[in-house]
């Protein structure tokens, strides 16, 4: 019989990638430090270690090489080819002052400078009437100026070229008899209006694309080649879902919140399985803190930024802060403590890793006592408690105070740092945090979460089972996505015409799905629309009902507090969600056990050391409680059980905190 492939799932993160797989219905793990100046190393590695024999896998990976990218502003040298007139609408952008009442702002400069901006002489209407043809005579002469400037990449952005992509198509056929330039056109990624954001999200597809696809080359002719069996690999998308690797390579923006992504998908796996429609996710990493909150379903929006710029290509509803265990700490010119954003990553990590000498979150987590030194990644890497101790002296020797209370202050400046990013998610858009239950992972969450939910009144926590992997886990089983959008900008549409719109986004969703191997019955298409009262900016996202005008009207009045009853509304965009359903592996169910005796250690609580009892978390059965102060290590994480706070193992393996009040 052919057996059937090996599910793999990757998330490549700052400080450790983080590998996990089902082989026959067994669960298997694996976390190593990641290698920044090539992630593809500690990705083979990784498979090497985890899967030494020979069977088939899929592999579903998810990467921050396209946001390392653009952060750090190494990518490809880019060219913008745009309609004469418009060179400068990446620098003009909008507006907007997101910080009001900053008297120095500073705006992210352009990834394209100005003289590396060519004006084409076209021109498109917006209903997609051709106002001035393309010359096909001078595309010669267009191609032969642009390489006058030496690009890796070209980024094409007609205005207007979602309504009518006719140019951008005669461009790109041009520019395909030169394959040493990285090609992005504006059409093949965004359908939709707003000239700013289509042209930024181009630029930025265009600046990350042949980093990206080299990178997934030499990730896939890596795997080829090293003797590792057969293995399809596909991408994670910020969206959720996956695509394969040729495609992730030329459209690279829509990997910019793989991880984080990947990490929701897994939280919504638990959440599901624990029968929980309200949850927060929380996920604190070695670099950042990213959180989400999911109301029934989850939560996406078609604008967003990164890294001040702004990209148009759907997206789970994510918040992102500087704020992880290998975050930095520094004392301000002001004697304030000051946590991030800066991460000492995986190299040379935190103090406590044995290289590096700035303190951290994770040392000041050491030295209360929250992780245990001689526990962490299951006991197989030791931390240096003197390091760790002799990095925070240097921060307490500035603020005048002892180790311990340093590293006390640095635990409440960082769950300051992480409340803000819930409250952005929740309270901010009209969401009460004491509704909802956390679902704490990544390395870091377990020895935070208790605190955090304290601060917002959270009464219930739940840890997954294999918490600082549950990313891989949500790349491992996420399903594959295809997002379709359409311009359409209709007032009070009549639901038949509306529908009938949909037909030709659903032929295309069904025709790739099947390219894909899709099988019929895993096949879902989810309509949603984009709408506003006539005369906003900007639109609310919604799903399609008949009622398009009642449901727009009940969700306004929830986000901003009011609704016009008496103003018409206005379908700005159609969208379509194609789905096919990813494999659905099931972990095994924790066995019945006896409770094991704990080791002894010790834990600094309000202002004194008081003893705590260290669980190892695999030999805890099912139906177990614990009361804190309590430590919990695991291979992946360790989680804080803090007084006041109770523990219980769920039959499916979960922690699940709740306060004893």
């Amino acid at each position: 019989m052919k057996r059937a492939p090996t599910i793999v799932g990757v998330d490549t993160g700052g400080t450790f990638t983080d590998l996990i797989a089902v082989v026959d219905g067994t669960v298997r793990t694996h976390k190593l430090l990641s290698t920044p100046r090539n992630p593809a190393t500690a990705v083979l590695r990784g498979l090497r270690e985890l899967l030494p024999e020979s069977v088939p896998r899929l592999v579903t990976y998810g990467s921050t090489v396209a946001t390392n990218a653009l952060l750090e502003r190494r990518g490809a040298r880019v060219v913008l080819l745009t309609t004469a007139g418009f060179e400068d609408i990446i620098e003009i952008g909008r507006q907007q002052r997101p910080a009001l009442y900053d008297l120095e702002p500073q705006r992210p400069l352009p990834l394209v400078e100005r003289a590396h901006r060519l004006g084409v002489d076209e021109r498109t209407l917006h209903d997609g009437t051709v106002l001035r043809p393309l010359d096909p005579h001078n595309l010669d002469a267009l191609v032969r100026r642009l390489r006058r400037h030496r690009p890796d990449a070209v980024a094409v952005c007609f205005l207007h070229a979602y309504a009518n992509p006719h140019h951008e198509r005669i461009v790109g056929a041009a520019l395909a008899r030169h394959p040493d330039l990285f090609c992005s056109l504006s059409h093949e990624l965004i359908s939709e209006h707003r000239e700013y954001e289509r042209t930024s999200t181009t630029v930025i597809n265009a600046y990350v694309g042949p980093v990206v696809s080299r990178h997934l080359a030499e990730l896939e002719s890596g795997l080829g080649a090293s003797g590792l069996p057969p293995t399809r690999l596909r991408v994670m998308q910020s969206n959720g879902g996956t695509i394969t690797a040729r495609l992730a390579g030329r459209q690279a923006v829509r990997t910019a919140l793989s991880g984080p992504a990947a990490g929701v998908i897994g939280a919504w796996s638990v959440a599901r399985a624990l029968r929980l429609t309200r949850v927060i996710t929380f996920d604190m990493g070695g670099t950042s803190t990213d959180v989400s909150l999911i109301d029934g379903a989850l939560r996406y929006r078609s604008e967003w930024d990164i890294g001040g710029l702004p990209v148009k290509i759907p997206a789970i509803d994510i918040h992102t802060v500087g704020a992880g265990g290998g975050s930095l700490v520094h004392v301000d010119a002001g004697q304030a403590l000051k946590v991030g954003p800066s991460s000492a990553g995986a190299d040379p990590g935190p103090a406590c890793y044995g290289k590096g000498t700035l303190a951290t979150v994770t040392d000041a987590n050491v030295v209360l006592g929250r992780v245990a030194a001689d526990a962490f990644l299951g006991g197989r890497m030791q931390l240096d408690v003197r390091r760790a101790r002799s990095a925070l002296a240097r921060i307490g020797t500035i603020l005048g105070t002892t180790v311990e209370r340093a590293a006390l202050g640095i635990t409440k400046v960082i769950t300051a740092t992480m409340e803000r990013a819930l409250r952005t998610v929740s309270v901010e858009r009209g969401y009460a945090p004491r509704e909802y239950t956390m679902i704490a992972f990544g390395g870091a969450a377990g020895q935070h979460a208790c605190e955090l939910s304290t601060t917002l009144g959270i009464h219930r926590v739940v840890v997954p089972r294999h918490p600082g992997l549950l990313s891989a886990w949500g790349a491992a089983t996420a399903d594959v996505q295809r997002d379709y959008v359409h311009t359409v900008r209709l007032r009070n549409p009549a639901w038949q015409r509306l529908r009938a719109l949909y037909l030709p986004l659903e032929h295309a969703a069904r025709r790739e799905l099947e390219a894909e191997g899709v099988p019929r019955s895993q096949w879902q298409l989810r309509r949603a629309v984009d709408v506003r009262y006539v005369g906003q900016s900007h639109e609310l996202s919604l799903p399609v009902t008949r009622r398009i005008a009642e449901t727009f009207h009940t969700a306004h009045r929830h986000l901003y507090g009011y609704a016009d009853l008496q103003r018409p509304v206005e379908v700005v965009n159609i969208r379509l969600l194609a789905v096919g359903r990813g494999p659905r592996a099931h972990r095994t169910r924790v066995l019945s056990a006896a409770r094991q005796s704990p080791r002894r250690g010790r834990v600094y609580w309000a202002g004194r050391w008081m003893p705590v009892p260290t669980y190892q978390r695999p030999q805890l059965a099912a139906a177990t409680r614990l009361d804190g102060p309590a430590l919990i290590t695991e291979f992946s994480a360790t989680t804080f059980v803090p007084p006041g706070w109770r523990a219980r193992v769920h039959p499916a393996g979960h922690l699940v905190l709740t306060h004893a009040d």
